[in-house]
């Protein structure tokens, strides 16, 4: 029997895409601060704070294999995560409009039994359209993505913001590589086909 399996994140997205590959799972609030390190990279940040996620999860849970993972995007160089509220939603998309955005999501997999840690960085892009201030607005009041790095809910009304996506796994965008992460599990020995 495998070991349980526990994701390292109170994220309704990531819980949600992880029900996708019909494992039972538990959650638990990994509780880290994810602030980022002077002259720390986007695709190193995620990193890190996926494999902190990651032990923080074993520390409530001593068996298991743990699932950490933590997102950001990239504008004009500058890392931008989630907006909160609706000025910084419509700020973030302004800025986005008519640019390509590359979201780099963080996935580590540490199996408390082994002590063993997989952790990797997906790289996903998006062309966004060329935005009216009207159609940033209305879009930003009808799905209130304040959650969400970048200000989009791609699996909803956000994709209609996009001209292109660019990437291995349209899952990473919401937050969860998952053909990344079933070939990690598959590694522990976990086949979700199974």
């Amino acid at each position: 029997m495998p070991p349980p399996l526990i994701l390292a994140s109170t994220s309704i997205y990531r819980q949600s895409l992880l029900q996708k590959l019909g494992l039972a799972f538990e959650c638990c609030n990994p509780d880290i601060d994810e602030t980022a390190h002077s002259n720390e990279s986007a695709p190193a940040l995620v990193l890190r704070l996926a494999k902190a996620k990651a032990f923080a999860g074993a520390t409530q849970f001593v068996d298991g294999l743990i699932i950490g993972s933590d997102q950001v995007a990239v504008i004009d160089g500058q890392i931008i995560g989630k907006p909160h509220h609706f000025d910084n939603a419509v700020a973030q998309l302004t800025q986005a409009s008519g640019k390509a955005i590359t979201f780099y999501t963080g996935l580590a997999l540490y199996n408390t039994a082994t002590g063993m840690m997989n952790a990797e960085v997906e790289p996903f892009t998006v062309h966004f359209r060329q935005l009216s201030h009207a159609q940033i607005v209305a879009y930003v009041k009808k799905e209130e993505p304040y959650y969400c790095a970048g200000s989009f809910k791609s699996e909803g009304l956000g994709i209609a913001l996009f001209t292109q996506l660019e990437g291995r796994d349209p899952n990473t965008l919401v937050g969860l590589p998952l053909i990344l992460l079933t070939e990690m599990l598959l590694a522990q020995g976990v086949d979700v086909l199974a």
